[in-house]
């Protein structure tokens, strides 16, 4: 286990200082505990959410080390305390006492930075709960990777390999917290409507439960004005990305076998390995040949984007042979691939591609063929099908020769059933709002606002040459190898245009 961590994360460590800098008094944190007086307010203050079952042992390893060097009510475990509630708690107990005139609680209300341990779907949990919360000063996020894919902590210089749980490693982690930058990215909203069926269940619930990372997709209740007669609306967010196809397809298998054989998922490498030999045996790697053609993108849905807000209707072309279709908010999919990648000057003239920006309101869509098509992705320059970038996009599923689909959300996915009479399902994500990030060096995520970041893509023609994108060049999906009351609307939202 031990040679598959992270000592310290990013490209150098920062000094820690005091802990007494991180350290938030009792009187903050708990409404009933006695006031005290400090010389000095903690310069960073923290609250640390980590989940106990992530990284096999390393969850629970990494809550003891926190409660040895903090204080230990401001480190939690989410399995047994959930965040909101404890930022609800948190927050209603700093509003009195700032209506009571304290200073240190004006203090730590302005620098607090939270901190969440786990794998993908509890780091999007918690910025879900932040994103409810409509605070007028959000505190920042920094991600630690204890999860199988570890898109969030990669994509902000966190890394994605399970970092080590000695008191030294957690100590440097919070130097580099103290130090790191804030970063906005965008929120995306996403809505399911589907028609209630005569007979069974249409809940999209995954192997496991409903999961945390979809907090707040939940069916809308009937007095909800997204509600519809006769249809079951669901609602809720993501942060990284949306998917369908075959590769949420695969990943419900994975998800299964743990379900299964929890015991048997204790290790990152191992993980990873199971998830490709899940892959093999569902045939992702072979789909021309074991994947039905009824099961493709263009033979499922319609798809519509909307370039702009307020802007008009548009359907996509999407090519026969894609079979897996993803929307990304963040340059990080599977453990750190950029299926996007960066569009040549050729494809921005053309297309009105850009840089995939985390926080100019835009979602990339990127298709792929199979495995061999997304494994392209390690070599230089290597990208996937980019199908268009959007402010909204929709997808509209009619009566076809498959009773159902696989979608997944941040990593969770599920078993979604498909209309079996004339009926539609719709799956629409819009944007709407940010959270706020802490990022550490090397970055991988670029902001649409930092001037740094468009200079390093301007003038860039890497893939003009080369270009994965040509439709006419893939046949029966076949291309030699190495080719190169939760998530609320806001009122200035039109409810109409999110139907």
């Amino acid at each position: 286990m031990e040679g598959e961590m992270d000592t310290v994360v990013g490209s150098s460590s920062k000094p820690c200082g005091p802990l007494t800098d991180y350290c938030i008094p009792d009187y903050i944190l708990r409404p009933d505990a006695q006031r005290v007086v400090l010389d000095h307010a903690p310069p960073c203050p923290v609250l640390a959410f980590i989940n106990s079952g992530s990284g096999g042992q390393l969850g629970s390893s990494l809550i003891k080390t926190y409660r040895e060097l903090l204080n230990e009510a401001q480190v939690f475990d989410v399995s047994e305390e959930a965040p909101d509630k404890v930022l609800h708690r948190l927050y209603a107990n700093i509003e009195r006492l700032k209506t009571e005139g304290d200073i240190l609680a004006v203090q730590i209300w302005r620098t607090l930075r939270l901190i969440v341990a786990g794998g993908d779907g509890t780091a999007s949990w918690l910025l879900g709960v932040v994103s409810d919360l409509k605070l007028s000063h959000p505190p920042p996020i920094a991600t630690v990777p204890l999860g199988t894919g570890n898109n969030l902590p990669f994509s902000f210089g966190w890394g994605k390999k399970n970092p080590c749980t000695d008191q030294e490693s957690v100590k440097s982690f919070l130097g580099l917290v103290r130090h790191a930058k804030e970063m906005k990215i965008d929120s995306w909203h996403i809505i399911l409507r589907m028609r209630a069926p005569k007979e069974g269940s249409c809940d999209p619930v995954a192997p496991l439960e409903l999961p945390h990372s979809l907090h707040a997709f939940h069916r809308v209740s009937s007095s909800d004005s997204l509600n519809v007669e006769g249809y079951h609306t669901f609602r809720g967010g993501f942060w990284n990305y949306f998917s369908m196809g075959m590769d949420a397809e695969v990943s419900y298998g994975f998800h299964s076998e743990r379900k299964k054989n929890p015991e048997k998922f204790k290790n990152q490498l191992t993980n990873q390995g199971t998830y490709a030999k899940v892959g093999l045996k569902q045939g992702w790697f072979c789909a021309s040949l074991s994947h039905p053609s009824s099961r493709n993108i263009a033979q499922l849905a319609k798809v519509k984007i909307m370039k702009k807000a307020g802007g008009d209707w548009q359907e996509l072309h999407i090519h026969h042979s894609i079979r897996s279709i993803v929307c990304l908010n963040l340059p990080s999919f599977s453990g750190g691939l950029n299926p996007w990648g960066t569009p040549g000057t050729r494809k921005v003239e053309e297309r009105d591609l850009t840089a995939p920006f985390v926080d100019d309101g835009l979602i990339e869509v990127v298709g792929f063929r199979d495995a061999w098509h997304g494994l392209v992705l390690l070599a230089p320059n290597g990208h996937g099908t980019r199908i268009a970038q959007a402010h909204r996009i929709r997808f509209e599923f009619h009566q076809g020769a498959t009773d159902h689909t696989f979608m997944r959300v941040d990593g969770e996915p599920w078993k979604q059933p498909l209309p079996k009479d004339d009926d539609t399902v719709v799956v629409e994500i819009s944007h709407l709002g940010q959270v706020t990030m802490l990022a550490n060096e090397p970055c991988k995520s670029k902001s649409v606002h930092d001037e740094s970041s468009h200079a390093q893509h301007d003038g860039h023609d890497e893939d003009d040459k080369d270009s994965m994108e040509d439709d006419d060049e893939w046949e029966d999906g076949r291309r030699k190898f190495g080719a190169a009351d939760t998530f609320k609307i806001p009122d200035e939202v039109d409810i109409v245009h999110l139907s």
